[in-house]
């Protein structure tokens, strides 16, 4: 009886000593996302966050009716947070690190559950290291957050479906509906979880590979229709969000062509934000599929099911962006684990550093800019700081391209402290409901009585009063000369003062 009780007393404090699975990727990943966090500027698409999250309440529900309701529910949380801490470039890129490093806690149990305690941490150290996580998890942007609902929602499904409970359904729906509401696309995760559903009912967990035979009886007949209970509050709320979304698609997606084959084969690239990293993820993620049997029904479906939807409905309709795609790498990191904990663990820890090191470039460069190519940042900060130590009371500035995804006013005005008068705009993006301001359909007549203009223009101009079209430019041109010339990454900034006469 001794020996037993030392026996149980020493298994119980090796457990104390071991670090919980999750420990280790949470860390990592924390560490990872918060270098340099605040070093790249705000990009586009980040600029459009901040300047939907800086609008009333009021302001957001009239953004969403117009042209952005799809990301609605993810700028209202970003309104309610840039409220309690602020809407500096790392203030605006937090929420996205905490929840890129949660998913990395919750990949690592999500593998330990399905698989075993080593697959589950090393998909979270593979995860943690992808200049993807990296990228995503440092963007003021809905991504990191679906990465972390999808990780989550597939997490209490197993757990529901192992030992079925009210409570853990409920948990499961609420985390698919969140799902839905931060990121439409990520809703194809349902395809595979019914997949598995099914499959559990009919057969039982073990032959879904979510289970062992021990959970094969309990409540079998009951799987599907408490499924399809959990998801009735995805239906009822992400489902008048979806129809909304789709009206708005022509002005949302009009940069965004068909889908075609070759996309496929770019996308492990495009969502690991490396070629040669995102090849060797679904290099060893198919060695994973292959060694968990039936076991990788769940986290193969999770990864090729949304990819081969997205890209059918792709195929017919512009929707094929492949960072909508993210949700699914925490997945292929999974079956990717799977093959590295059936090595030994210091081989298993070199592929991880491998990862981490082919990645290096990447990391590197998505430090500086968030823009792609990598090597056409635009410098909205250099061409703020320009205006404001050469601006004077009265002056005035003009951007053209007014109506452009590059939201050169909303970008100088992020960084300057009294950006000058925008003298051509008639009414602003929040009272629009847009993300663009509404300009002077007069130009001549609005831009009167100005003596001096800054003018910021896209691209790199030795004189970018040539490069303003339409009406517009005739004005400037006629009124204005131009003084001074700036050329800063992605765009130009021109000082113009008025004609005599003028």
């Amino acid at each position: 009886m001794g020996g037993l009780s030392e026996k149980s007393s020493g298994a119980a404090w090796d457990h104390l000593r071991r670090p919980p699975v999750w420990l280790p990727p949470v860390l990592l990943t924390l560490a990872v996302t918060v270098t340099g966090l605040g070093s790249a500027q705000l990009w586009r698409d980040e600029l459009a966050t901040w300047s939907a999250a800086t609008r009333s309440p009021t302001d957001l529900a009239r953004l969403a009716d117009t042209i952005d309701a799809a990301t609605g529910p993810y700028y209202l949380l970003m309104h309610i947070w840039t409220r309690i801490v602020g809407d500096s470039t790392v203030a605006l890129r937090v929420p996205a690190v905490l929840a890129m490093t949660v998913a990395a806690g919750l990949l690592a149990v999500l593998g330990a559950r399905l698989v075993d305690r080593r697959t589950g941490l090393f998909a979270g150290l593979l995860f943690a290291v992808l200049p993807g996580t990296s990228r995503y998890g440092q963007e003021a942007r809905p991504y990191a957050l679906a990465t972390m609902l999808a990780v989550l929602a597939t997490l209490l499904l197993v757990t529901a479906l192992r030992r079925p409970s009210w409570a853990r359904w409920a948990g499961y729906a609420v985390a698919v509906t969140a799902l839905g509401l931060i990121h439409l696309i990520a809703l194809t995760l349902l395809a595979a979880h019914a997949l598995v559903v099914v499959l559990a009912w009919w057969r039982g967990p073990a032959d879904a590979g979510v289970g062992t035979r021990d959970h094969t009886t309990v409540e079998r007949d009951r799987r599907v229709w408490r499924w399809v209970v959990a998801v009735v509050p995805v239906v009822l709320l992400a489902g008048p969000l979806l129809v909304k979304a789709r009206t708005q698609q022509s002005r949302q997606l009009n940069w965004v062509g068909l889908a075609r084959l070759d996309d496929l084969t770019a996308l492990p690239g495009g969502v690991a934000q490396s070629s040669v990293v995102g090849g060797l993820l679904l290099g060893v993620a198919a060695l994973g599929a292959a060694r968990l049997g039936r076991r990788a029904l769940l986290p193969v479906s999770a990864v090729l099911l949304p990819v081969l939807l997205l890209f059918a409905a792709g195929a017919v309709v512009p929707l094929w962006v492949p960072r909508y795609l993210v949700f699914v790498v925490p997945f292929a990191c999974l079956l990717a684990g799977a093959a590295l904990a059936a090595v030994a663990a210091p081989a298993a820890l070199v592929v991880v550093v491998l990862a981490g090191l082919l990645g290096l470039p990447d990391q590197a460069a998505l430090r500086r800019t968030h823009e792609w190519p990598r090597n056409a940042p635009v410098d909205y900060a250099g061409a703020a700081r320009v205006i404001g130590d050469g601006q004077r009371p009265g002056d005035a500035v003009v951007y053209s391209p007014r109506h452009s995804w590059l939201f050169l006013d909303l970008g100088i005005e992020y960084h300057s402290d009294d950006p000058p008068r925008d003298v051509l705009v008639t009414e602003d993006e929040a009272r629009r409901g847009d993300l663009w301001a509404a300009e002077c359909q007069q130009p001549a007549q609005c831009l009167a009585g100005t003596p001096r203009v800054w003018l910021v223009v896209t691209g790199r101009h030795t004189d970018p009063l040539a490069a303003v079209p339409g009406a517009k430019g005739d004005a400037l041109r006629a009124q204005f000369t131009v003084t001074q010339v700036w050329p800063r990454p992605g765009l130009t900034v021109a000082l113009l003062t008025g004609r005599p006469g003028n």
